[in-house]
């Protein structure tokens, strides 16, 4: 399993904000399960999916095993889950 934080820190609401993302959405709704990372900062319809999480949330995801990634694997990994969540839609409309 292997979870992605990123270097952003986008203020908001007087938080600064990163992105949590992962190989798979699966280990990405895992992992901010065992964090306890409220399911409303799911942001399925954003360009791509990902959990937003404050910087104090980052650092405890980091704890846990969580790895900072740049620019380059975050995008890989958004590209992933974009395509996997488009696949279990298209699967969900299907039956």
């Amino acid at each position: 399993m292997a979870i992605y934080v990123d270097f952003m820190q986008i203020e908001f609401k007087g938080y600064k904000w990163c992105h949590m993302l992962a190989d798979t959405l699966q280990e990405l709704h895992d992992f901010a399960a065992l964090i306890e990372v409220d399911e409303r900062l799911f942001h399925r319809n954003a360009s791509y999916p990902h959990y937003d999480v404050t910087v104090q949330m980052r650092e405890i995801a980091i704890e846990y095993g969580a790895i900072p990634a740049g620019r380059k694997k975050i995008i890989e990994c958004a590209k992933k889950l974009k395509v996997e969540l488009h696949e279990q839609i298209a699967r969900s409309e299907d039956c």
